[in-house]
């Protein structure tokens, strides 16, 4: 019977008959089979609710690695600026040199 004229199924001769190959989420099963679509909505809406909560573990698996990177970088931040503040570097005294220098290590002007 057709849920949705409530006859008997046209089978091929309908729209909504529709053919289904895969894994049936419940069971494990291979599916392939022709059937109507709104009675394939119960075990697609399954596959799709599965899919979903894969989808959200690696979303959480990933935010928790940024969340554990981040934390690693803030200690690596807070290490740095407190070694810099312990012992800050000393100002360096730039002169300016007047002559120009031509000579090469180890040779003799004569």
């Amino acid at each position: 019977m057709c849920p949705l004229i409530g006859e008997e199924c046209m089978q091929l001769k309908c729209a909504w008959f529709t053919h289904i190959q895969g894994n049936n989420p419940q069971t494990g099963m291979d599916v392939d089979e022709w059937g109507c679509a709104v009675t394939w909505l119960p075990m697609l809406m399954i596959e799709n609710s599965q899919q979903q909560r894969q989808t959200a573990a690696a979303v959480e698996s990933a935010r928790n690695e940024n969340v554990r990177d981040n934390e690693e970088n803030r200690e690596l931040i807070k290490k740095v600026v407190s070694n810099m503040l312990q012992s800050p570097i000393s100002p360096i005294m730039v002169e300016t040199v007047d002559e120009p220098i031509n000579k090469l290590e180890g040779t003799k002007e004569e």
